[in-house]
């Protein structure tokens, strides 16, 4: 099952089941009891959302203004140096435990919607993503049992204002500019997505291929980086965990190559569908 949120004509936000290139809303009655899809996870009522949603009137997918999928996670957690063949390209040893950083919800935008390039840089850099959607709260959640707690995946573009990003050894003032990174078009849920390391990414810059991976190359699988979090945190319903990006981030080609105004990037997942963008200076 495929489910997006979005923004109705008359300005409501809400959610429903992909069906091609059409929508299938939830209908007021389900939104009136869980009014977005970290409710409906919450609840555990997914099955109700699509039967919900089986009754609706379709409308065309390109009619919606998509909004990333979760709108309001209580947490949106970063992995970074988590492909093999990207810690390579920074010429940095294997880290022994995951490298963490946060973002918050208003640096992202859903699909369609434009990146903003902050006025105070031109170092804005894409890194195509893998993010894990949390389905069932959990706290010290053994690796075994980890996936029995992931509701689905996305595509996440952790865009990357790089200058910024490297005042500190913190990662956070490059990560956070407002709709610096996006999300989307929808999450897939567990079932249908299968086995993560089955999976391959690819992100494209202008329709040129940028980076280029399968999933399995991570440093820290899945499992492991749930088993991790939940150590620190107990982790919640339509909690974010994007799982890093792979080698050929323009920081790191020759000469480095960075997004502006004009530019379209797109990362596309197997199993899910493209995460695309237009890119734009800020006003």
């Amino acid at each position: 099952m495929r489910i997006c949120s979005y923004v109705l004509a008359n300005g409501t936000r809400s959610y429903g089941i992909v069906d091609g290139d059409l929508v299938r809303d939830v209908g007021e009655t389900i939104r009136g009891q869980y009014p977005d899809l970290r409710a409906a996870l919450a609840s555990g009522v997914l099955s109700d959302v699509a039967e919900g949603a089986s009754g609706s009137a379709a409308v065309p997918l390109d009619s919606l203004t998509l909004l990333p999928p979760i709108t309001n996670p209580d947490k949106i957690i970063c992995i970074g140096l988590n492909y093999m063949g990207h810690i390579k390209e920074t010429g940095r040893d294997a880290p022994s435990h995951p490298s963490i950083f946060t973002r918050y919800p208003s640096s992202l935008v859903g699909h369609d919607q434009p990146m903003v390039r902050a006025s105070v840089s031109t170092w804005f850099d894409f890194e195509g993503e893998l993010a894990v959607i949390i389905g069932k709260a959990g706290r010290a959640i053994p690796a075994e049992r980890a996936m029995s707690h992931v509701a689905g995946y996305t595509c996440f573009n952790d865009g990357t204002i790089r200058d910024f990003q490297r005042h500190t050894t913190q990662f956070w003032a490059g990560k956070n500019f407002d709709r610096s990174g996006s999300m989307g078009p929808w999450f897939v849920t567990a079932d249908e997505f299968g086995n993560p390391a089955d999976q391959s990414m690819v992100t494209r810059l202008n329709g040129e291929v940028m980076q280029s991976t399968s999933i399995a190359d991570l440093a820290f699988d899945i499992p492991t980086l749930i088993a991790y979090l939940s150590t620190v945190c107990e982790l919640l319903p339509g909690d974010i965990i994007a799982t890093g990006t792979p080698s050929g981030v323009g920081m790191f080609r020759e000469p480095k190559l960075f997004m502006k105004a004009g530019d379209r990037i797109e990362v596309e997942i197997t199993g899910i569908g493209t995460l695309a963008n237009a890119i734009v200076d800020e006003s």
